[in-house]
């Protein structure tokens, strides 16, 4: 039996998220269905660096598994993408030390997330960033996030499902860079709790629009109260960019 470490891109758009779930179509679902073809019938079960919400992207998604099958890995990478749908592609595919865990043994994460700044809708673009179409205020927005560089609980940032206790983490780049009317966010840090990345960007929104001012900040973090944040910025605009392992 031997581990795989796998690299894997996928368009979030006609997925009920990346776990599993009776009745819908998820990448996990998905990728062991066709593990299962590949082992005849055995199923193979994958794990992830972490799971991804109905409609976010991703480009630099981890997984790992296990297989007794002594293939070389530019087969496997071959025989994967054959069967895969092409909203799902295997990017890199290599052996791995026995022990390596795709979710423990990563150090960092970085997420992008993608909006529109055009006073006109977009079709094509409306399932890969959110549509705002709003002027915002990016000197008010760069004095907010100073806020939130360093280690802090994010009790306020994430989603009242949050099932962990501990809600510490550590985000070392918040930045910023807008080309032609798309502007993208960049956040790095050690690790996201649910929902935070989008309730983090709904919330910067607010400040770049005046709704909140960037001081603000400081008191949302402090409150530890998710009711004190800004909206969820919709899930399309999401992507899972690069998982940093040490």
């Amino acid at each position: 039996m031997e581990r795989f470490k796998c690299k894997i891109m996928y368009d979030g758009t006609h997925f009920s998220g990346y776990q599993v779930q009776p009745e819908k179509r998820t990448v996990q679902g998905v990728i062991e269905s066709v593990l299962t073809k590949l082992h005849k019938g055995t199923h193979i079960r994958i794990s992830a660096s972490g799971r991804t919400d109905a409609g976010v992207h991703a480009r630099g998604q981890i997984i790992h598994f296990d297989s007794p099958l002594q293939i070389p890995e530019e087969n496997w990478l071959k025989a994967m993408n054959t069967l895969l749908p092409d909203d799902i592609s295997v990017v890199q595919i290599s052996r791995a030390d026995p022990g390596f865990h795709s979710r423990f043994d990563a150090s960092g994460k970085e997420y992008r997330y993608f909006v529109s700044l055009g006073t006109v809708r977009d079709p094509f673009r409306r399932n890969y960033s959110y549509q705002a179409g709003f002027k915002l205020d990016y000197e008010a927005m760069n004095e907010s996030v100073k806020h939130l560089i360093g280690t802090h609980d994010f009790t306020s940032f994430c989603s009242a499902k949050t099932e962990v206790e501990d809600r510490v983490r550590t985000i070392r780049t918040i930045e910023f860079v807008e080309s032609g009317d798309e502007l993208m966010f960049r956040f790095v840090g050690n690790g996201f709790l649910y929902n935070m990345v989008r309730i983090l960007v709904g919330t910067i929104l607010e400040v770049g629009t005046g709704r909140k001012r960037p001081s603000e900040m400081k008191e949302i973090l402090e409150k530890k109260d998710r009711s004190c944040a800004g909206k969820t910025a919709p899930g399309h605009g999401l992507y899972l960019w690069e998982v940093f392992y040490d």
